[in-house]
């Protein structure tokens, strides 16, 4: 036990060490197993999208509100979304009220990039679309990134946008409330995220206390063409060449199933319609 490290901190290793000699874990997963997901569309009646993600206990809700803007002089034929994510307190007792913590504005920055680099964008004529991507955290229990592209990704799928038309003689843009098109996703990213026990064990999908004892968080997303997007991976132990590329398999193995997932909500909701 070193010097100052918590008993509990140390009981808790031990335990999760002796699930891991045998290859699998204290809620009964193996190591490469994903906990159940499960997937509501058009959660929030006041929202153009939304969606409700639970991957195990971890709750993530995604609303989007769009607006109408001028295009940004560096991207004068693009809209941007704009991601926030929140983890209030009422999720977990390890956050606490006030401005958004460490975690919660790494979250949204990883979003943004994910963004970025999938270049999702919306247009209309002259102007643009604005999507402020509202992501909260209900119940927090590891494990949030997976749940955030997951519910961003769907609440995109179901945005309906107004249609938009400029009149010729004012030059101003008319929205039209009872006309809207579904928007149109190019891009489908999902993400897997890992974590490191002993510099050696790698585990997917892990629990809030899997994350609080490993010594090193992996990220990776790739879209529906197998191509990589992102890997995100905030310091911690190293890991092998093989090790990576495993990590990459699992997760454009994972990005099938959670795209097969949301058509399918999609495709129950417009039957139920």
């Amino acid at each position: 036990l070193a010097a100052g490290a918590p008993v509990s901190t140390y009981l808790h290793e031990n335990y999760h060490r002796s699930f891991l000699k045998e290859n699998c874990r204290p809620d009964g997963r193996e190591l490469s197993e994903f906990r159940t997901t499960t997937l509501n569309i058009g959660s929030i009646s006041t929202a153009d999208g939304s969606a409700l993600v639970k991957i195990g206990n971890t709750t993530i809700i995604c609303g989007i509100k769009a607006e109408l803007a001028n295009p940004t002089a560096d991207a004068p034929g693009k809209g941007y979304i704009v991601p926030n994510v929140d983890l209030p307190p009422l999720c977990s007792s390890r956050f606490r009220p006030g401005p958004p913590g460490e975690q919660a504005q790494a979250a949204s920055q990883f979003i943004a990039d994910v963004i970025e680099r999938c270049d999702q964008h919306v247009t209309t004529v002259c102007l643009c679309w604005v999507l402020y991507c509202d992501i909260m955290c209900l119940d927090y229990d590891g494990n949030i990134l997976d749940a955030c592209i997951i519910a961003l990704l769907a609440a995109l799928k179901n945005t309906q946008l107004p249609e938009v038309t400029v009149n010729k003689e004012t030059c101003s843009p008319e929205v039209n409330l009872e006309k809207r098109q579904r928007l149109r996703i190019h891009k489908h990213p999902a993400s897997a995220s890992f974590c490191v026990f002993d510099d050696s064990i790698l585990i997917v999908d892990p629990t809030a206390e899997e994350e609080s004892l490993s010594t090193a968080h992996l990220t990776v997303v790739t879209d529906e063409e197998g191509r990589l997007c992102s890997v995100h991976k905030p310091g911690g132990s190293s890991l092998s060449r093989e090790k990576l590329q495993d990590c990459i398999t699992r997760a454009t193995a994972r990005q099938r199933e959670i795209h097969k997932l949301i058509d399918k909500v999609l495709d129950s909701v417009k039957t139920a319609k």
